[in-house]
């Protein structure tokens, strides 16, 4: 199954008060996002991305056109919004996968398995959750916590969902993956967060 991935970064990142675009933050010696499309290359199963800007993040703008890899530029009036402007722009209108530009720990073998469990349940939409009580242990912030079935999970940002579903109003059938595993869980959200994340890679990783 072929996909293609939105990769969101055009918010204004206002929770780490940050003098740099959250997407350019630097991690272990490379910005944010330079993970992120790693993994989305090493995905078999996506076959196209682009990354999702505004005026936000003219910076993180430049360095997607340095990279060569492609941008649609939205008007950032919040995360729905913005993913429904660049679905309209892109012309979207199968599975699309949607992911953070802050997942460090990604790879493109998670996201093949999202792309999988996402074939296998049927839905029109696909959530990937975290445990809470997994990032309190680790000391890692909870930026955003949704429900399912009951139970309440940290956001990981990571969803699959029918291009032609995302701009109808109405309920969407949803499932979701819940997991623990280290690629989605380092959803970085603060700068301890940052801290935290590099020594868990990279346990002998020094910051300059």
């Amino acid at each position: 199954m072929g996909i293609t991935a939105l990769i969101m970064a055009g918010g204004k990142g206002s929770r780490m008060s940050l003098t740099v675009e959250k997407p350019m933050l630097p991690f272990l010696g490379k910005p944010l996002i330079d993970y992120v499309i790693a993994a989305i290359y090493q995905a078999k199963n996506v076959t196209s991305f682009y990354v999702v800007t505004s005026n936000n993040t003219p910076n993180t703008e430049q360095h997607c056109k340095t990279m060569n890899w492609k941008t649609v530029h939205t008007d950032a009036q919040g995360y729905h919004s913005d993913l429904k402007q660049a679905v309209r722009k892109t012309n979207l209108t199968g599975p699309v996968l949607t992911m953070p530009s802050d997942v460090p720990a990604i790879t493109g073998i998670f996201l093949d398995k999202v792309i999988c469990e996402f074939e296998q349940c049927g839905k029109d939409f696909l959530a990937v959750f975290v445990p809470i009580k997994k990032r309190f242990d680790l000391g890692l912030s909870i930026s955003s916590i949704d429900e399912y079935k009951g139970v309440s999970y940290a956001v990981s940002g990571i969803n699959i969902i029918n291009g032609t579903m995302i701009q109808r109003d109405g309920k969407i059938e949803t499932s979701a993956l819940i997991t623990e595993e280290t690629e989605v869980l380092l959803n970085i959200n603060t700068l301890k967060d940052v801290e935290i994340a590099q020594k868990i890679i990279n346990p002998t990783y020094q910051s300059i």
